[in-house]
């Protein structure tokens, strides 16, 4: 709880605090520690007026040039603990690629499920359910892409430009793939942290009872299910399709939810986690 003295600051006496403490613009590169322990290379940093808030320009191939970055995060200036000059090589800006040859969307998914042995289906109802597959997308809360990082996670992850969909998706899948291994790949609880913070899934042992974090799980789980069944039944008019039993997940949130007996994917043919939903 904030100190009596300090609530009855006036807020422009805090406010030249803040600009004191950091400038409105400080165009050189610095290394920012923040106060919970990540650390941020930003090309550019300003203050934004009568808002308490810094923005933050991370290096790296959408900030070349630091006189017009086009990427950034936005952070409470108590948040910054610590700021230090950094000195960083200039960035060749990358050579374009033709429109042509740039991967598609369930392209990048297939190559990101494939290096963190997640099934592609769960990838794809995963950015059905968090943007529609729509590359800008922007949430109400400041998540950004295919896959809705936040700008915080977005930096843990490594990822400069969350607007890039091979960014987005590498640091989306990396991410799901923590999440998968830290709830021993019960695929409900590591959507629910997905969606409301794995600690929301701790305090309360399984899914949180909020309604649209179950909305959420129950969403994915169904069109996961529903692209496997489709699956199985274009398999049996094709030659050479898996042999391999697939694993549905029953969309039953908030209570014991199981799935039909198979082994784990662990062989050649398979290189998919096998997709668990044990019961809380």
């Amino acid at each position: 709880m904030s100190s009596p003295l300090i609530r009855r600051r006036p807020i422009a006496a805090l406010l030249a605090a803040l600009t004191l403490c950091f400038p409105l613009a400080a165009p050189a590169a610095e290394h920012i520690t923040l106060t919970n322990g990540f650390e941020i290379d930003s090309v550019r940093r300003e203050s934004l007026p009568n808002s308490g808030k810094v923005r933050l320009y991370p290096v790296g191939p959408s900030n070349t040039n630091p006189e017009a970055p086009t990427s950034y995060l936005d952070l409470a200036a108590a948040a910054i603990a610590r700021i230090e000059p950094l000195e960083i090589p200039a960035i060749p800006p990358e050579p374009a690629t033709p429109a042509s040859k740039l991967p598609s969307v369930p392209e990048l998914l297939s190559h990101a499920g494939a290096q963190h042995h997640i099934d592609i289906d769960l990838l794809l109802s995963v950015v059905n359910a968090e943007s529609g597959g729509q590359v800008l997308a922007v949430s109400h809360a400041g998540a950004r892409g295919l896959m809705q990082l936040m700008p915080a996670t977005a930096a843990y992850l490594g990822v400069h430009d969350a607007f890039r969909p091979d960014q987005n998706i590498a640091g989306g899948t990396a991410y799901l793939d923590q999440l998968l291994t830290r709830y021993h790949n019960d695929v409900r609880l590591a959507l629910a942290a997905y969606n409301a913070g794995p600690t929301a899934v701790d305090r309360f042992h399984g899914v949180p009872p909020y309604r649209e974090t179950r909305a959420y799980v129950a969403r994915i789980i169904t069109e996961f299910n529903r692209r496997k069944r489709l699956g199985q039944i274009a398999c049996r008019y094709e030659v050479g399709c898996p042999t391999f039993a697939t694993r549905l997940i029953v969309a039953k949130v908030g209570r014991s939810a199981t799935a039909p007996s198979a082994e784990p994917h662990t062989s050649s043919e398979s290189a998919h986690r096998a997709l668990q939903a044990a019961a809380p």
